[in-house]
């Protein structure tokens, strides 16, 4: 069973960056998609980005394209997000979440549903 804890969240003016971790503990995450999504209040969970923890691919949603990079740290059990140039728009709660895999996988889901772990969630605000 795995567990994700996610550190990181604040409040920063619009334009600011932040870094965002997630740590995994409790099992192997070998060739996992491990991603990021978001929730604003009153707005459902939306897909940030993903990495795929075997081979390093990545995926981003268009609103965050050129402006986030996920990356992971292999002997950390950890993925960042580098938020650069954030925008009001960018305030959510950001949760991290990771797929149970068997065998060797180059997944890369943006839906919430394919994902079987979850954190608690950080809190990013941006202040205009």
């Amino acid at each position: 069973q795995v567990q994700l804890a996610e550190s990181g969240g604040g409040l920063v003016q619009a334009g600011g960056s932040l870094r965002l971790s997630c740590v995994a503990s409790g099992g192997a995450l070998n060739t996992s998609p491990v991603a990021w999504f978001r929730q604003a209040p009153g707005k459902v969970r939306e897909f940030v980005a993903v990495i795929n923890w075997g081979d390093g691919g990545t995926y981003y949603a268009d609103s965050v394209r050129g402006r986030f990079t996920i990356a992971r740290e292999l002997a950390n059990n950890t993925v960042n997000l580098q938020m650069n140039d954030l925008k009001p728009e960018d305030t959510a709660e950001y949760i991290c979440a990771a797929k149970r895999v068997v065998g060797p996988s180059f997944e890369l889901p943006a839906v919430n549903w394919q994902y079987d772990y979850w954190g608690q969630g950080t809190q990013v605000t941006v202040s205009s």
